[in-house]
């Protein structure tokens, strides 16, 4: 479990099939390495991948052609945003991320204001655009973001990047048609999941009367007026 907050940046290279070198970046080496040890989990790019050996100022980490086919980590990528795991009684600053990305998107357009960079991406994954929603939480390369706005169906997207976010991740580096990591809020997802079953349990109140039953009935209206947005 990871927050979305970056904690730094480093270097990708493949060095077989299932195998990753990651290298940080000097400036994020102390505080990636300081306590990193075999078998814990690093997000990179906001996958969350399993560490296997420690270098001296990185590690190797194992990805499966899945997880390299459905996210960014099977392209070249000039840097990659690191997180280590979420500890137990840490500050949780941004929105809970796990690191298992619903797809893939594409950045459209960054366009500098006076307080923030507003980037818009696209995206044609259904699994990721279902769970988008105007100022709910989505994670791009492992960062928690707000978004801002977005089209109905969820596949066009915008969110305000703050500048000291654009400086310290990898956003700075992207130009339109580049490829990021998404992941919707795991909360969306199990309220899909409820919702879903079709006969959900009283004791968690979903008794009430006011309960769509049908995801087409659950409106940014419903969840506005029921105290989720």
């Amino acid at each position: 479990m990871f927050t979305g907050l970056v904690q730094g940046l480093g270097t990708l290279q493949p060095i077989n099939s299932d195998k990753l070198q990651i290298t940080c970046l000097p400036q994020s080496a102390r505080l990636i390495m300081s306590d990193l040890a075999l078998g814990d989990s690093v997000a990179v790019d906001g996958v969350c991948l399993t560490v296997v050996d420690i270098l001296p100022q990185g590690f190797v980490a194992v990805a499966s052609p899945e997880t390299r086919d459905l996210s960014t980590l099977g392209s070249s990528a000039q840097y990659v945003n690191l997180e280590t795991s979420l500890k137990v009684g840490s500050k949780l600053g941004g929105h809970f991320v796990t690191g298992h990305v619903d797809g893939t998107g594409t950045l459209k357009s960054a366009i500098q204001t006076a307080t923030s960079w507003e980037m818009t991406f696209n995206t044609a994954s259904a699994q990721v655009a279902r769970y988008i929603i105007s100022k709910g939480s989505i994670a791009i390369n492992g960062i928690s973001l707000t978004v801002a706005d977005c089209n109905p169906e969820g596949s066009c997207f915008t969110v305000a990047v703050i500048p000291l976010t654009y400086a310290e991740t990898n956003l700075q580096y992207l130009t339109p048609g580049n490829w990021v990591n998404l992941e919707g809020d795991i909360l969306g997802k199990y309220v899909e999941k409820f919702l879903r079953s079709g006969t959900p349990s009283s004791d968690l109140a979903w008794d009430s009367p006011d309960l769509p039953r049908s995801l087409e009935n659950m409106t940014p209206t419903f969840l506005s007026e029921h105290g989720y947005l």
